[in-house]
């Protein structure tokens, strides 16, 4: 009987093996399912599709990683808008002074924006500003239409144009970057990102405009835009260049830093971390820092005229945005419609931000 049962025992382990072993490859395969759809979790210092760091001197990649990875740029598209209108600009076809009056279509605008009016009247300058501190989209439209005549125009200007640059993964869309979920974005490269702004930087009023941490755009009611590149407190030399986010693809930054004669260009897209994009931007200094000891000195016609920027603030120093979202784009753009109140500081002189010590 003894010698039965443990036969029979014997006999139940071996045909229970092969069911253990299925339910253990369940099991594994239901434990891998989200990796498998592409969300395992990146280590906090690679938090990011794709990321580049050039010497402006040459060009010369100094860091990459994914760098021809597509991603979505969002408001870092305003800067081609930038070049486009400094271009204009530099040409004579448009002057800083021009008067623009804002349409019913900038006032119907979504996103991050000065909440221009119908009628409003503004110089080219003041919208430039809007666009590159406060990444105003209803200011880029506005710009874009001065320049090319319409939108759809400038958007093909604008896409000749990154051909012209060697662009070859880009698409642009848009004029500013903002695009709700069903609609079409634009799409890039951290490395034809990077094409893109070390193209900029030749041009002396890009760095004005991208180095203005603070400007108020309009008096009644007062409001005060303050640039959301949070390393032009933290990291000293920088001034410059854009911010954006999208929620499909994250936060995208291109960063330029001048020092000691040197200046280098980084681009980090597609990060996911952080508040406020505080882990792109973790990234991007620690990228900067490794990369300027390699750089080469610039030639002295890039050589800026004005003085390096001062000294950085310890990191959370800084000033508060102005917005409680980095971009506020496909969210802000959704709670105006719905008629919600502007996601915009408005404070009288000498008040100081909520926040502000």
């Amino acid at each position: 009987m003894t010698h039965f049962l443990r036969f029979s025992l014997a006999l139940a382990l071996v045909l229970a093996l092969p069911l253990v072993g299925e339910a253990a490859a369940k099991k594994k395969k239901a434990g891998g399912a989200p990796a498998e759809a592409g969300a395992p979790a990146k280590p906090a210092d690679r938090d990011y599709s794709g990321a580049i760091v050039i010497d402006a001197a040459d060009g010369k990649v100094l860091f990459e990683d994914n760098a021809d990875a597509t991603s979505y740029p969002a408001s870092v598209t305003k800067l081609m808008n930038l070049l486009l209108c400094v271009e204009s600009i530099e040409a004579g076809k448009t002057h800083l002074a021009d008067r623009i009056t804002a349409t019913a279509e900038e006032a119907k605008m979504g996103g991050t924006q000065v909440f221009l009016k119908e009628g409003e009247v503004f110089t080219m300058e003041e919208y430039l500003y809007a666009m590159m501190i406060q990444s105003a989209n209803d200011a880029a439209l506005a710009l874009s239409k001065h320049v090319a005549g319409s939108r759809e125009a400038f958007v093909a200007a604008m896409n000749q144009r990154a051909a012209q640059l060697g662009m070859h993964h880009t698409k642009f869309v848009t004029p500013h970057g903002l695009a709700s979920p069903k609609q079409e974005a634009d799409t890039s490269t951290p490395r034809d990102i990077a094409t893109l702004s070390r193209e900029l930087i030749t041009h002396a009023l890009v760095l004005k405009l991208t180095s203005t941490k603070e400007r108020t755009f309009r008096q009644e009611p007062l409001l005060v835009m303050r640039n959301h590149n949070k390393l032009l407190w933290q990291m000293p030399g920088c001034d410059g260049l854009k911010t954006g986010y999208l929620t499909r693809g994250g936060f995208a930054l291109s960063a330029t830093v001048y020092r000691d004669g040197k200046r280098v260009i980084a681009v980090v897209m597609g990060s996911r971390g952080g508040v406020h994009g505080s882990q792109r931007d973790a990234i991007a200094r620690r990228l900067i820092g490794e990369a300027m000891p390699k750089a080469s000195p610039l030639p002295a016609n890039m050589i800026p005229k004005e003085p390096e920027p001062e000294m950085a603030l310890p990191v959370g120093a800084e000033p508060a945005p102005a917005l409680p979202a980095e971009e506020g784009e496909e969210g802000a753009a959704e709670e105006h419609r719905d008629g919600a109140a502007p996601l915009v500081e408005f404070r009288l002189p000498g008040v100081k931000p909520a926040g502000a010590k």
